[in-house]
């Protein structure tokens, strides 16, 4: 009935969306298999890509060749860049999107693509011979082969939804949950387990007082995430921003009692950064008010997020306190919060290219390594799917540094530190955020792309050329254009800076600070002219190059220096309990995690520079 498959990716959210288009793009014969056909790349929670960090890493997935930013921003309804005023290594871009239509577009791009065949229905167990992943059984007994199998069950395994002091078993709204996979797992060795997360009501949004709410546009001049030629975005739709007050708080206590948070029924780790209503009041007593997101989710439908207000509350408190919130007062619901707990694999008992193990060819990618996020899925999708076609091609696998990627740091600190909650990025989270920005994503990551054998790259690499051609011609002229007192010395006090004495440079007038090169530009003609018809990514990259050059320069020497302890290998036998001389945590470490260098070693939680010096010594350097 079947081929034999070189890939079947199990599960089709964004991570299962993205490892099926890495691998088949890759030129694997791939199946995608999920429990319903009509949920693929479905946006389960709020309506949006990108954020903090998140945002890079959406960029990151476009720049290797994947589809998470070409679909937001062809579904996008909002674009705003975050974090403006401060430095640009904080850059973030989100978008709000269409949810439906982002779900369609995805299907429709996946469909299109020769490689990928589907197939709808639940996936029971795996079939392991002789330590080997070789395909999968399904509900109803088929059994269909493949060479590597990515399982991306998202919140799926054994997932159990709680509402108040109702529970039922179930992956998702209105869907179950899928069973057997763990089961097997453990009994092949694998350490299993539970966490949670949840969701807010869904709000009919023509019974909200939107005037009772501040809005919140997008910018003025919309960005996108995709480096390739899509649509910019028009039209856009605002969100709106409400709170909650003491009365709603009050409301919301009266619940407490009936809530599975609080009477310990719901036993899975939440996400400490992304806390429900009930447990923001509890932790934070002292305010008397928390911020409410009003988000469309999409052009075509009424359906309202309302982002900070995750509960698994009996839904008549929902209600209630929901009725309490400003603009809110006449508020219908569509459906209540939930919380959700299911099965998480602890993703230290993955190697770095998200190969379990303990079984090879068998890869995780997404909430079951005990992320949380689209993006953070999608990232982990895309990578596992370049891996699984890179090892049954018995090619070398596909890593990405710290100091290359948030992608990098996301997996690298999955499976050397595993995670004890639900795993968010951070910008703090990297060491080299200087050299990780949003805008240079694609001169990071396309040219690896590239040369692992990504197909449809050419395109991209001439524009990287072109980007970088056009980013070292504006940096020259920045540096040669010289600029007069009269020309400029009126912006300058006008934003509190000192005036200059006579002409200089234009680079030694944009490296001060609070200097703003849109302001600056339309003041020297000679600038304004040769910049003119040029893309503005090229010109904020030859900025941004100019005026954080010292920094970068350092990290980068950090980077080198961290990368010479990456290329001191480990023995992947290498016996730590042989040496007595590293501390007995660090044996006990080093053991379970089995780092493939000493750079590796190094970043083990537990693992202590006095051990990292014994490893050295033991190796001879």
């Amino acid at each position: 009935m079947f081929p034999k498959y070189d890939v079947i990716v199990v599960g089709a959210g964004h991570a299962g969306c993205e490892a099926a288009v890495a691998a088949a793009n890759m030129g694997s014969k791939v199946m995608l298999a999920t429990m319903n056909m009509q949920t693929i790349a479905q946006m389960s929670c709020n309506p949006a890509m990108g954020g903090v960090a998140k945002g890079q890493i959406v960029r990151e997935i476009d720049a290797l060749g994947g589809y998470s930013g070409i679909i937001t921003d062809r579904t996008a309804i909002q674009f705003r860049m975050l974090n403006k005023s401060k430095g640009p290594a904080m850059w973030s871009p989100r978008a709000q999107s269409d949810r439906m239509l982002f779900a369609r577009l995805w299907r429709n791009m996946l469909e299109v693509h020769e490689n990928i065949d589907f197939w709808q229905e639940m996936v029971t167990s795996l079939i392991v011979k002789d330590g080997v992943c070789k395909g999968i059984k399904t509900g109803i007994g088929l059994e269909i082969e493949a060479e590597a199998v990515v399982l991306t069950n998202g919140t799926f395994l054994n997932g159990l939804i709680h509402i108040g002091e109702k529970q039922f078993g179930g992956g998702r709204a209105g869907e179950r949950a899928a069973t057997g996979i763990t089961e097997q797992l453990v009994e092949l060795g694998f350490e299993s387990g539970r966490m949670k997360t949840g969701t807010p009501p869904r709000i009919d949004g023509r019974s909200l007082n939107w005037d009772a709410m501040e809005l919140q546009p997008g910018d003025e001049s919309p960005g996108k995430f995709s480096y390739t030629n899509t649509p910019e975005i028009t039209d856009q739709i605002p969100c709106h921003v409400s709170y909650t007050n003491p009365a709603v708080h009050e409301v919301l206590q009266t619940g407490f009692d009936r809530s599975p948070m609080f009477n310990g029924r719901i036993r899975g780790l939440g996400p400490r950064y992304c806390p429900s209503i009930e447990d923001k009041i509890n932790r934070f007593a002292d305010r008397d008010r928390h911020q409410l997101f009003v988000e469309p989710e999409g052009r075509d439908t009424c359906e309202i997020y309302v982002n900070g207000f995750s509960s698994s509350l009996p839904e008549d408190v929902q209600f209630k306190a929901l009725q309490l919130v400003p603009g809110f007062e006449n508020m219908k619901m569509f459906r209540p919060g939930y919380a959700i707990e299911y099965d998480f694999f602890p993703p230290t008992q993955l190697q770095a290219n998200l190969e379990t193990k303990q079984v090879k060819h068998l890869f995780f990618a997404g909430q079951i390594n005990g992320t949380t996020g689209y993006e953070e899925a999608g990232s982990q999708g895309l990578m596992a799917g370049i891996n699984a076609h890179l090892a049954i091609k018995e090619q070398d696998p596909f890593i990405l540094k710290r100091s290359e990627a948030y992608i990098g740091v996301l997996i690298d600190d999955l499976i050397n530190k595993g995670t004890k909650e639900p795993y968010r990025m951070f910008t703090s989270r990297a060491e080299y955020r200087i050299l990780l920005r949003q805008d240079n994503a694609d001169l990071r990551l396309t040219p690896l792309a590239q040369k692992i054998g990504m197909h449809h790259m050419d395109d991209r690499m001439a524009r990287v050329t072109e980007k970088v051609d056009a980013s070292a011609a504006i940096e020259k002229v920045f540096r040669k254009v010289s600029v007069s007192p009269e020309q400029v010395n009126p912006y300058l006090e006008s934003v509190g800076s000192a005036p200059i004495n006579q002409k200089v440079k234009f680079a030694s007038v944009l490296m001060r600070p609070k200097m703003e090169l849109t302001q600056l530009v339309p003041l020297i003609p000679d600038l304004e002219l040769a910049l003119a018809g040029l893309d503005h990514e090229s010109v904020g990259l030859a900025e941004i190059n100019m005026r954080y050059e010292g920094y970068m320069k350092k990290e980068q020497e950090m980077v080198d220096k961290m990368n010479r302890l990456e290329e001191v290998r480990l023995n992947d036998n290498f016996d730590f309990h042989a040496l007595q001389s590293l501390s007995s945590e660090a044996r006990e470490k080093l053991t379970e995690i089995k780092p493939r260098t000493i750079g590796q070693a190094s970043r083990i939680s537990g693992v202590s520079p006095s051990d990292i010096s014994v490893l050295l010594v033991h190796v001879g350097r």
